[in-house]
């Protein structure tokens, strides 16, 4: 996905300030006419304030329009900083990312398309203060039923790989990974430091022996030419290119690109026209110290997907019980869009897709790029919401649109959401878990990101993740609890 200018902003202001205080706001009224959205100009640009920057007007800018994501590589790695004990880099927080990383419950579609989802809850202290959901669900796919992988794996040998968690790390997740795939599946391994060199050209798992030689020599020296690794892993993947199968370069990096190209437009430009190619690319990220923006920035503009990784359970998670989603594709260039109802909604706020904005034209625009979404993966947009006193009708209307993998056909799914049937409050016994647990998600990945959450503070987060974590029996949602309470001590 190419990044564009901000359209509209992340901020969950209304959700951050009072999500605290408990108790329940009140009711919208009960009496729901049709009042449906009308469509006008796309999101403004303003170039102001930070607030108004993030906060858009209905009366101006009724449509929010941005590229779906599924990267998690934000939430991994500012665990493992916390988890250390370190206080994660403010511009590595994306809130998308922290969301998308958690399991939702929406339901699945019964084609290869999307279910969409929206909902809502009213904030406590207020009768005009909102918080929306957008979530997008993709059908999950049987490891025995998915279709063949040409998978070139791209790793990274280079001197600052030699730490611990690192490259062995790599080496026993393709070990494992090689126990996992099919027969009919495909593999190439090229390695890079100074250079790039092929180690075992796209060999078919009947002879895995072949293979797992090629991962033994993978040894740690010189320096880290990104951009060479990447264009060999490339060619390798165009020369095996399948139709009938998934074809994808899954790069494994510490990120730290100190020769060649090193930044990720000057390497993409080396490999877009393998990737135009409908050859995809995964970067998967290890490593203390970590190039953050350049893994995110070449799996965003390389039609694919970045991922964290720093244990080897991890590890093993990402390359067994999570490769059909992550290696397969359901939908290409996917696309979401919320018209608001300015007669309903004042203004609105997205929680991060800060790189992801698009346009309002750019949505039905199928030369515009999205994101790729694989098989069982949901996607969950949060809004804040400020509607007008007595809100009454359909507060907004969500659609999404994508391509299908092989064809390019172009499909579109959409459902809208009434005033009446936002939950009463969103912490309230009613409201559903799920929403609960990713407005707390959203709300501590701001929290970290910018050291203050609009009056919300660390214990009260750690409050509601408490009561959460048990009634969702979730462990990441545990986790998060702990991860809080390390916020806490280094903070």
């Amino acid at each position: 996905m190419r990044i564009r200018p901000l359209l509209i902003g992340s901020g969950l202001v209304a959700v951050l300030a009072l999500a605290g205080c408990g108790g329940s706001g009140g009711s919208t009224g009960s009496a729901d006419r049709a009042n449906a959205p009308v469509a006008s100009q796309g999101p403004a640009r303003p170039e102001s304030s930070a607030k108004e920057r993030d906060e858009q007007e209905t009366a101006t800018a009724q449509i929010s329009t941005f590229a779906l994501d599924v990267d998690t590589a934000s939430y991994g790695y500012a665990r493992r900083a916390l988890e250390e004990g370190r206080w994660p880099e403010p511009d590595q927080i994306r809130p998308e990312e922290w969301v998308n990383a958690f399991r939702q419950d929406y339901e699945q579609p019964p084609d290869d398309g999307f279910a969409v989802h929206v909902d809502g809850a009213l904030l406590p202290g207020g009768r005009d203060e909102a918080v929306l959901r957008v979530g997008l669900q993709t059908r999950a796919t049987e490891a025995a039923a998915r279709r063949p992988v040409n998978l070139t794996f791209v790793v990274d040998v280079s001197g600052s790989m030699a730490e611990p968690g690192r490259l062995d790390l790599v080496k026993s997740s393709l070990r494992t990974l090689l126990d996992q795939l099919a027969p009919g599946d495909q593999v190439s391994i090229v390695a890079f430091s100074d250079e790039a060199e092929v180690l075992a050209s796209m060999t078919p798992l009947t002879a895995r022996a072949e293979l797992s030689a090629a991962v033994d020599r993978l040894d740690v020296e010189g320096g880290t030419n990104l951009e060479s690794g990447l264009v060999a892993g490339f060619q390798e993947a165009a020369k095996a290119f399948r139709p009938a199968a998934t074809n994808r370069v899954i790069l494994l990096s510490d990120g730290l690109a100190n020769q060649g190209e090193t930044e990720w437009q000057g390497i993409l430009t080396q490999v877009k026209e393998y990737a135009a190619r409908q050859v995809t690319l995964l970067t998967v990220g290890v490593g203390r110290e970590y190039g953050d923006t350049l893994m995110e920035q070449l799996a965003d503009n390389g039609d694919g997907m970045a991922v964290y990784v720093s244990s080897q359970q991890e590890a093993d998670k990402l390359f067994t019980t999570q490769l059909t989603a992550t290696i397969e594709l359901r939908a290409r260039d996917a696309k979401a869009q919320v018209v608001f109802n300015p007669s309903v909604v004042d203004t609105y706020r997205l929680i991060g897709y800060e790189n992801r904005a698009l346009t309002t034209e750019e949505f039905r625009d199928d030369s515009r790029d999205g994101g790729e979404i694989g098989p069982g993966h949901a996607v969950t947009a949060l809004y804040a919401l400020k509607l007008k006193p007595g809100a009454r009708g359909q507060l907004a209307q969500a659609t999404v649109r994508w391509q299908d993998p092989d064809t390019r056909e172009a499909s579109e799914a959409g459902k809208s959401l009434r005033a009446a049937d936002l939950a009463e409050g969103v912490w309230d016994k009613g409201t559903p878990v799920r929403l609960q647990v990713d407005v707390l998600v959203a709300a501590f990945a701001m929290y970290l990101r910018e050291r203050q959450a609009f009056g919300l503070d660390l214990p009260d987060l750690a409050e509601h993740s408490t009561r959460l974590a048990s009634l969702s029996e979730d462990p990441m949602v545990s986790e998060l609890t702990t991860l809080i309470d390390k916020a806490r001590s280094v903070g």
